[in-house]
């Protein structure tokens, strides 16, 4: 596939407003397309009302929060946890994306969509938790007011070009740990909110990989560069919630979200599509960026291969004490 750069010349001449301004159209044509196909929902339908009962506080009947309470894994549990906490700091993401993509036409129309479809997972999530009794109900608030209290910046924030890279691979790397969050679940309904949530996460994925897809063809050079450096530098938004690291390294063990999985599941898809090794045509930079690009993916699956034996290794210590 070659591509070239358009008449505005030199890579230089790119600014966010120049990138904007050449991407509305296809905004536009992304943003109908998202509306014909994605399906409203109704978050109250998800959730097992008749399961829920009073907690302590202001009704002498509350009944305090216990484990055994719920049907829910402990994997899933903490899973959960973190997919909520993520899902909290909704303002502070609204917040970057409408100061990067401003609130006027297409991208606004398309800012503003998002953040009502993103508002209904964390709904959803809570609403769940509490009336299955899932989680710790006075924890999950302390976790959420630390969350949210320190807010959130988008390690691509200086970029529009780096953050449409960072979110195409981010929603599907939602959509992944969402899916896998549901199958170890332990409960049926929770696997089908989820799978609800996921869906949402797809259609969100879709949108902002075609519109790299598109900032491809008009900046490849610069367009490389921010995959390069996203794929290279990648962190989901919720590496700020309180024991992260330590529930990260449960969520690996677990199957829920880990390198393999990232490698598999997240990066090669989208690098698939947009077929970012194939681009020729490219300037020094770019060209330099997709050596880069390649160099690290390499590395990223033997890392994911040595972290694959030590997680079987471990599944086979596990079977051995059982038995």
């Amino acid at each position: 596939m070659t591509i070239t750069s358009p008449h505005l010349g030199s890579p230089s001449a790119w600014t966010d407003a120049r990138l904007l301004y050449a991407l509305e159209e296809v905004v536009e044509g992304e943003l109908n397309r998202h509306l014909k196909v994605a399906k409203d929902w109704m978050p109250h339908e998800y959730v097992p009302w008749s399961d829920g009962r009073n907690f302590p506080g202001l009704f002498p009947d509350g009944e305090a929060w216990d484990k055994e309470q719920s049907k829910v894994t402990e994997i899933g549990r903490t899973a959960l946890v973190v997919n909520l906490l993520t899902e909290d700091n909704l303002p502070s993401y609204h917040h970057e994306i409408a100061t990067l993509f401003g609130r006027d036409g297409a991208w606004g129309t398309w800012v503003h969509r998002w953040t009502a479809e993103e508002g209904r997972h964390g709904i959803v999530m809570r609403d769940y938790l509490l009336a299955s009794r899932a989680v710790d109900p006075d924890k999950l608030e302390q976790f959420r007011m630390a969350h949210m209290s320190e807010g959130f910046e988008s390690d691509n924030r200086h970029s529009m070009l780096h953050s449409v890279a960072y979110v195409a691979f981010q929603e599907l790397a939602t959509r992944i740990s969402h899916r896998n969050t549901g199958h170890q679940s332990g409960d049926p309904v929770c696997d089908r909110m989820l799978a609800r949530i996921a869906t949402d996460e797809n259609l969100h994925m879709v949108f902002y990989r075609n519109l790299l897809k598109a900032a491809f063809e008009i900046a490849p050079d610069l367009t490389m560069q921010a995959v390069r450096d996203v794929v290279v530098n990648f962190r989901m938004p919720g590496h700020g919630i309180p024991g992260f690291e330590r529930a990260a390294a449960q969520m690996a063990i677990g199957e829920v979200y880990n390198l393999r999985i990232h490698h598999d599941d997240v990066l090669q898809p989208v690098l698939r599509f947009l077929k970012v090794m194939e681009i020729d045509g490219l300037g020094p930079e770019g060209l330099q960026a997709q050596e880069e690009l390649g160099m690290y993916m390499g590395g990223l699956d033997a890392e994911a291969l040595r972290f694959d034996e030590k997680l079987a290794a471990r599944k086979a210590r596990m079977a051995a004490r059982r038995a």
